[in-house]
């Protein structure tokens, strides 16, 4: 069974995070929210494996919570 690697395994996180906010730069809110589901979908299919796609929901909802109690 595989597991989510939640450890840093990025080469240059900066330069990925530039990279994504300039994917949404002077669209929409419609169109950031389309590009979004499009990336989730493909970066899902590459990943293939449902157990881990669900743990990663779940850390996302987790993130999601702690920021909303701040």
């Amino acid at each position: 069974m595989a597991k989510l690697n939640i450890e840093p395994n990025l080469p240059d996180p900066d330069g990925f995070y530039a990279e994504l906010l300039m994917l949404h730069d002077g669209r929409s809110e419609e169109e950031s929210a389309r590009i979004n589901a499009r990336l989730i979908l493909l970066l899902a299919n590459h990943i293939g494996d449902r157990e881990v796609l669900t743990e990663a929901m779940q850390r996302a909802l987790g993130a999601a919570h702690v920021q909303e109690a701040e």
